[in-house]
C-alpha cells in the first residue's frame, strides 16, 4: 500500500508541471504571433499597353437572300418528286416531274406538219427548175415563172413557222422536268404525287446558302457614328469561321419594339452558315492605340474612387484611376497607371494602401 500512494502522488505532480509548461509555451507562441505582421496572399499582372478596338457588339439574325419558291412553267400532273425537306440539291438537278405525254403528241403533229411542207417545197422547187428552163427557151411566160417561185416562197415560210412551233413544243416539254436553279437545301415541299398545276403555281422551295445578309440592331445613341463601309466582325453558333465584313446599308428608320437602327452586312459563300440563325456582330468604329489594360478584378471600388494597387517591394501602394472601355475580361486605365506597373490581381478586393502582401508563385506572370 504505502508503494501505491507514492506513484500515484508523482503521476499527479508530474501532470501539474507538464500542464504549466505546456500553458506557458502556448501564451509565449501566441505572443510572438501577435508581435508578427500579417500578410495578404495575392497574385499579380502587368499593366499593358496594346492597341485597343472601339467596338460596338450587337445580336442579330442571317437572312438567306436565295430562296426561291420554285412553281410551275407548264400545266399539268405530278408523276414524281425528287425532293424533299433537308434535301441537299445541285444546280440542275430534276425535283418535280410533270407529266409531258400531251407535249409528246403536240410534237409528233408538229413533225409530220414539218415533214409535209418539207415534202411540198421540195416538188415546188422542182416546179420552179422546169419553168426557169421553159422561160429561157420561151415556151411560157415571165409570170407564169413568178407565181410558182411565190408558191415556193410561201412553203418555205410555211415550213420555217412549222419549225417554230416545233422548238416551241420542245422548250415547253423541257419545263415539265423541274429543275434546281441554285445550288441549296429544299426547305419545303408544297406539292405531291398526283396533283394537277396550273402554271405558276408553287412546287418546291429551296434556300440556298451562298449569300447571305446579317441584320444587326444597334442602339439609336450611336447611330451618328456609324456609316456604310465600316468594318463589323461576324461570328454564328453554326460555324466556329470568323468573318469580316462591312456594312453595306442602314436602315434610316428607328425601329418602334427596341428603339434601334437596322445595320445590314452581307456574307457570301461560307461553310455552315445557316439562314435563320443567330449572328454576332462588332462593329469596329476605331481604335486607341498604346491603350493601359489591367484584369477586370484588379479594379477595386473604394471612397475615393476606382483604384488598383501597385506592389513595390511586397507592399500595396493604393493608386486612384479614371477607367474607359471594359472588353475580354481588360479594364482601360485612362488616367493613373502607367503601363508595365506591376498590380495586384487575385486577392486585390482585400488589399488596402500600404498593405503587406506575399506573392503567390504560380501567378507572378500573366
Amino acid at each position: 500500500m504505502p508503494f501505491k500512494r507514492y506513484s500515484y502522488t508523482t503521476i499527479l505532480f508530474t501532470l501539474i508541471i507538464s500542464l504549466c509548461v505546456y500553458g506557458c509555451s502556448k501564451k509565449e507562441a501566441d505572443q510572438d504571433s501577435k508581435k508578427k505582421p500579417q500578410t495578404t496572399l495575392i497574385s499579380t499582372a502587368i499593366a499593358e499597353a496594346k492597341k485597343l478596338e472601339v467596338r460596338e457588339e450587337s445580336i442579330g439574325s442571317l437572312e438567306g437572300l436565295i430562296d426561291p419558291t420554285i412553281a410551275a412553267e407548264v400545266a399539268g400532273r405530278v408523276i414524281k418528286i425528287d425532293a424533299h425537306p433537308g434535301q441537299i440539291v445541285k444546280k440542275g438537278q430534276i425535283l418535280v416531274l410533270i407529266d409531258a405525254t400531251d407535249y409528246a403528241l403536240q410534237r409528233n403533229e408538229a413533225q409530220a406538219e414539218i415533214a409535209r411542207l418539207e415534202a411540198l417545197l421540195a416538188n415546188q422547187s422542182r416546179i420552179v427548175e422546169r419553168n426557169q428552163t421553159l422561160v429561157q427557151k420561151k415556151f411560157i411566160s415571165q409570170n407564169a415563172l413568178e407565181d410558182v417561185t411565190t408558191q415556193q416562197t410561201a412553203l418555205q415560210q410555211q415550213l420555217d413557222g412549222a419549225k417554230a412551233r416545233m422548238a416551241i413544243i420542245e422548250h415547253t416539254k423541257a419545263k415539265t422536268s423541274v429543275l434546281a436553279p441554285v445550288d441549296g437545301v429544299v426547305q419545303k415541299q408544297i406539292v405531291s404525287v398526283g396533283d394537277f398545276v396550273k402554271i405558276g403555281d408553287p412546287l418546291v422551295q429551296v434556300i440556298g446558302k451562298q449569300k447571305l445578309r446579317a441584320h444587326l440592331p444597334v442602339p439609336e445613341n450611336i447611330a451618328a457614328k456609324i456609316h456604310v463601309g465600316i468594318n463589323v466582325r461576324l461570328s454564328t453558333p453554326t460555324s466556329d469561321k470568323v468573318v469580316m465584313a462591312t456594312i453595306r446599308e442602314l436602315k434610316p428608320m428607328i425601329g418602334e419594339t427596341n428603339r434601334a437602327i437596322d445595320v445590314i452586312a452581307d456574307v457570301s459563300d461560307e461553310a455552315g452558315w445557316q439562314p435563320g440563325a443567330s449572328v454576332k456582330g462588332e462593329i469596329i468604329l476605331g481604335e486607341h492605340a498604346g491603350a493601359v489594360l489591367v484584369p477586370e478584378q484588379s479594379v477595386v471600388l473604394r471612397p475615393a474612387g476606382e483604384v488598383v494597387y501597385v506592389i513595390k517591394n511586397n507592399v500595396a501602394l493604393q493608386k486612384i484611376v479614371k477607367t474607359g472601355l471594359r472588353q475580354d475580361g481588360k479594364i482601360e486605365i485612362l488616367e493613373g497607371l502607367d503601363a508595365n506597373a506591376v498590380i495586384a490581381k487575385d486577392g486585390a478586393s482585400f488589399l488596402t494602401d500600404q498593405t503587406k502582401v506575399s506573392i503567390e508563385a504560380a501567378k507572378k506572370t500573366q
